[in-house]
């Protein structure tokens, strides 16, 4: 017996065969299959994705970790040898920093050269560990330094010219006799002249060069007073 197929039921079995192939031809293998043909045919390199694996995983993982000792190492190098940031506690450099500054101190410079007088300088307080002082230099190696009853400064027997100070000094301390600098050794002001604790007190006295942290080089913050030390009025 022989089944007859009407033409209406042909054409609608070619329509079934034509959405058959098209979903073939939609699945994900073939597409791939498709984006290979096209980028061969392309000349381009087609890659496929690596299926996960532990020693994959082993990979990104041990990736990671060497990007963070990196990170890590650069900020060491940096805070240790380059610079580092300080925050100014207490009022003894005003007018020129104040309580809270934020300040990057430059470590560097004086591998290169000895510091200079009127420069602004960081330093540890031997009687207290991880405190630093910040004063400005006043006197240098070989030299000299005396205050005298009217809060003149005299370096080698000569009025110095500053004008850094806020106020006329009050209370030369030791500074009221002559006092030598020896090697290396720098005499340190406060800015404040009269609420400071430095060169012309026992607690402080003369500052050795190679306990010199650095010279304080940027304001960073507040934001308003972002700018060089060396151009703080």
């Amino acid at each position: 017996m022989m089944n007859v197929i009407d033409f209406n039921d042909e054409e609608q079995i070619k329509k079934d065969i034509e959405k058959a192939r098209q979903r073939v031809n939609d699945s994900p293998s073939k597409s791939k299959d498709n984006e290979k043909t096209r980028a061969k045919e392309n000349g381009e390199v087609f890659e496929e994705d690596e299926p996960l694996t532990t020693k994959g995983i082993l990979r990104e993982i041990l990736s990671v970790v060497i990007n963070v000792a990196v990170c890590f190492l650069i900020v060491f190098v940096i805070t240790q040898f380059i610079g580092q940031r300080t925050v100014v506690s207490g009022s003894s450099m005003e007018d020129t920093l104040s309580d809270g500054d934020n300040l990057i101190v430059d470590k560097i410079s004086y591998r290169i050269h000895d510091p200079e007088r009127f420069d602004v300088v960081v330093f540890p307080y031997k009687y207290e560990e991880n405190t630093y002082y910040i004063k400005r230099v006043i006197g240098l190696p070989g030299e000299t330094v005396r205050i005298d009853a009217s809060g003149n400064i005299y370096v080698n027997d000569e009025l110095l010219p500053e004008e850094y100070g806020t106020e006329v000094i009050r209370n030369a301390g030791i500074a009221s006799t002559e006092i030598y600098l020896g090697e290396d050794e720098f005499f340190v002001l406060g800015d404040n002249r009269n609420n400071s604790t430095d060169s012309r007190f026992e607690a402080v006295g003369n500052i050795k060069g190679d306990d010199i942290v650095g010279k304080a080089w940027v304001r960073v913050y507040p934001f308003s007073k972002f700018g060089l030390v060396d151009n703080i009025d």
